[in-house]
């Protein structure tokens, strides 16, 4: 798609006459995408017409002169010379006397006389012209009988076949038949025109015998049984001349018997195979051979299945058997099988009827079952087809299946809504929903929704039902529906009606008529030792069980007071107060906070002091961090660095803020860095996706710290061995809670305590 242009070396396809740059046609030529399918040559890009050489040089128009020069007062690309190209495939003798031109060559000018078809007159026609010349005469050529003349007007070609019929008889005169005339021409005896395939039975010329050939013209052959034409015996395995010098009689007349040798007779019967053929047993014998007294074997019609069967019971049209074996092979529809018993075809057709509906969706295929896609429905309707509101129309006939024509007019039917129309006529019995804008409440009646489709019936607007349900006591925790919120069911949501021993609600199945069951109660409850450093979750009822057989241990050990005459007060020990006041035991690090503090006290030390640098290091790291560091010391020493320098970077630096990007890692070593982060006063962010998601941590100059201890250090020391647990101290004060001072006691023996300042 490029300009030609008057100097550039260009060719034009003789079919179309297309003009092309000489360059670029040589290049399609040579591409694969220009060969022709199943044709040797290369396809012109316009006309697809196929050419056998592909183009090497520049010629004019006319082909007369290489490489043109182009002159203004010439057409470009042209050698400025008559054309004197012949016209093709025309009979014209002119050649084309314009100067050399693109496009094809107009016809020739010429006038010439031109005979008609039948040839008895002559006309003046142009050049060159097509169209043959007709006269109005008769043709009356001799037609193809040699008999009679064509009666048509002139025309070309041959003339059609006499039609004139005509009555003839066999050879052999026995049957006739009624054909048109010029049949079997030049066939004729004199008596008869064709043979009739059967016995012809005329009298020989010996008189006793007569003809056993097929139907043939005449005259017939002569007598068989001449004595001049009898050279052997029946059998043909002996000369008569042989037996005539054994003594046998001579033969005189057709009708005397001929000789015989007395040998086996030995002719080949129809009977047997190809690999074993029977023979006559009988001995030299005129006539036709008898039976045979041996089996032959014999296969079904399909070859599948062989018989052996005596051969006296075989005929000709016998010969063959079915056998019962089904035919598998597919039809020529690939549908259905053949299933013929002792099937014989090659073609297998099928003979079912196709029966598959049609494009129109009406009707079904009547032609016989067939492979590909059926053709298209040859019914057809006279009556106007139109759109529903009769603006377009399509008139008959028109084929079945065609849907109604588009129409551009707004939709005429009757809508369910008042709201404007903007959908097209349309032939579909339901029209398309309304989109209109409108305002609706939700199923539940929580609010009114604003811009929603005028079509769209049943809107949730996602907050909960909380309708009150039978029950009275729950409600519903199903988002905005339809409907009743329990259809055939009963509330299955848990009891919240408080228990009487503990007081937390009951959490089992609603049962709005019957009172709460006596079940063990799930709730958890966290608690907490007497110094309150430990916590720990626990299910209610178990934390109840163990409360009772702590108690139940207490209540043993009054029991024995009492029988030593001492009075004992147990009031406190089954009130549910103490039920609820479980507590765990102390552990070994609860008693060293505990002398801690009682160190702090001796020597005036308060809590906003901080002189063994506890909190500044230890409670920085929180006891998950502690947990996930313990697993790779290794990894959380490489980070604390990192951060540290990063960290000493930015107070050191110009840049107010400064990032690091570590490398990507599993989600624990996130973790990890995203909560030293917060102990150094970092700003971290994860990146991308798994497995290749990272952290970044950024230090604020002002904002960012190193701690005075790494948490390596910290766990280090933690992990090194501790000392020996501290003494227990028991002040010497009247225990307001004899129950509790009796569950804390660890040992029976007196015991000095060496810090003890008071």
């Amino acid at each position: 798609c490029e300009l030609v242009r008057v100097t550039a070396p260009v060719w034009s396809c003789q079919s179309c006459y297309h003009v092309f740059h000489l360059n670029c046609i040589k290049k399609w030529a040579r591409s694969p995408a220009s060969q022709a399918d199943g044709q040797s040559g290369w396809r012109c890009p316009a006309c697809q017409n196929v050419s056998a050489h592909v183009p090497n040089t520049y010629t004019c128009f006319c082909g007369k002169v290489k490489n043109p020069e182009w002159s203004r007062n010439e057409i470009p690309h042209s050698c400025g010379e008559v054309c004197r190209k012949k016209q093709p495939g025309q009979d014209c003798p002119h050649s084309c006397n314009l100067l050399c031109h693109p496009g094809p060559c107009p016809p020739c000018p010429a006038f010439m006389t031109k005979t008609c078809e039948c040839g008895r007159t002559r006309h003046t026609v142009r050049c060159g012209q097509a169209a043959s010349v007709h006269c109005s005469n008769p043709c009356e050529n001799l037609l193809n009988c040699g008999q009679h003349h064509c009666a048509e007007l002139c025309h070309g070609g041959q003339c059609q076949p006499c039609r004139i019929i005509l009555n003839q008889v066999c050879y052999c005169g026995s049957t006739s038949r009624d054909v048109l005339c010029g049949t079997d021409v030049g066939k004729s005896d004199g008596f008869g025109d064709f043979g009739c395939l059967k016995i012809c039975g005329k009298d020989l010329k010996c008189g006793n015998h007569t003809c056993s050939q097929v139907c043939h013209p005449q005259p017939c052959q002569p007598c068989p049984r001449l004595p001049q034409l009898v050279r052997c015996c029946p059998c043909g395995q002996t000369p008569l001349s042989q037996l005539l010098e054994l003594g046998s009689s001579g033969r005189k007349t057709c009708m005397d018997p001929v000789p015989s040798c007395g040998k086996v007779c030995g002719k080949p019967l129809p009977c047997g195979s190809l690999d074993f053929i029977h023979t006559c047993e009988k001995l030299c014998h005129e006539g036709d051979c008898g039976p045979c007294s041996r089996t032959s074997v014999i296969s079904c019609r399909c070859s599948f299945r062989t018989k052996e069967l005596p051969c006296t019971s075989l005929k000709s049209e016998d010969a063959t058997f079915m056998c019962d074996k089904r035919c598998n092979k597919k039809r020529l529809c690939g549908r259905h099988k053949c299933n013929e018993i002792c099937c014989v075809d090659k073609e297998h057709k099928c003979p079912l009827i196709c029966g598959r509906k049609l494009r129109c969706g009406l009707h079904r295929c009547e032609e016989p079952c067939h492979r590909g896609n059926c053709q298209s429905c040859w019914q057809a309707s006279f009556d106007e087809l139109t759109c529903h509101c009769g603006a377009s129309v399509i008139y008959p006939p028109v084929p079945c299946g065609t849907r109604p024509p588009e129409c551009t007019q707004t939709c005429a039917r009757v809508h369910e809504c008042d709201h404007p129309v903007y959908h097209s006529c349309h032939s579909e019995e339901k029209c398309p929903p309304c989109t209109f804008l409108t305002q609706k409440w939700c199923m539940g009646k929580h609010e009114l929704r604003s811009n929603i489709p005028c079509h769209l019936a049943d809107i949730s607007c996602g907050l909960p039902c909380s309708a009150t349900l039978p029950c009275g006591m729950h409600k519903c925790q199903r988002l905005c529906h339809k409907g009743e919120c329990l259809v055939d069911e009963a509330c299955k949501q848990p009891c919240i009606t408080p228990r009487a021993d503990c007081g937390h609600p009951c959490m089992a199945p609603c049962h709005p008529s019957s009172p709460c069951p006596m079940t063990a109660c799930k709730a958890k409850i966290e608690l907490h030792c007497e110094c309150g450093r430990r916590k720990e979750m626990m299910i209610c009822s178990e934390a109840s069980s163990t409360y009772q057989r702590i108690a139940a241990i207490s209540m043993a050990s009054k029991i024995t007071d009492m029988q030593l005459g001492d009075s004992v007060e147990i009031s406190k020990l089954i009130t549910k107060k103490e039920i609820h006041q479980a507590r765990l035991e102390c552990d070994e690090e609860c008693l060293a906070l505990e002398r801690k503090k009682r160190l702090a006290e001796a020597f005036h030390i308060t809590e906003d002091s901080d002189p063994f640098n506890v909190r500044s290091s230890g409670s920085k790291f929180s006891d998950s961090l502690k947990e996930d560091a313990r697993k790779d010391l290794k990894f959380v020493s490489d980070i604390e660095k990192e951060m540290e320098a990063l960290v000493e970077a930015v107070n050191k630096g110009k840049n107010s803020k400064k990032s690091h990007c570590f490398p990507p890692m599993n989600r624990d070593h996130r973790r990890i860095i995203h909560d030293l982060a917060q102990v150094y006063g970092l700003e971290s962010v994860s990146y991308d996706s798994e497995p290749k998601r990272n952290v970044v941590v950024t230090a604020v100059r002002g904002k960012s710290i190193c701690p005075p201890t790494t948490l390596t250090g910290v766990l280090e020391r933690e992990m090194q061995s501790r000392p020996p647990p501290p003494i227990p101290h028991h002040r010497h004060q009247t225990d307001k809670n004899p129950a509790s001072s009796n569950l804390q006691k660890i040992a029976k023996e007196p015991v000095i305590d060496y810090f003890d300042v008071q």
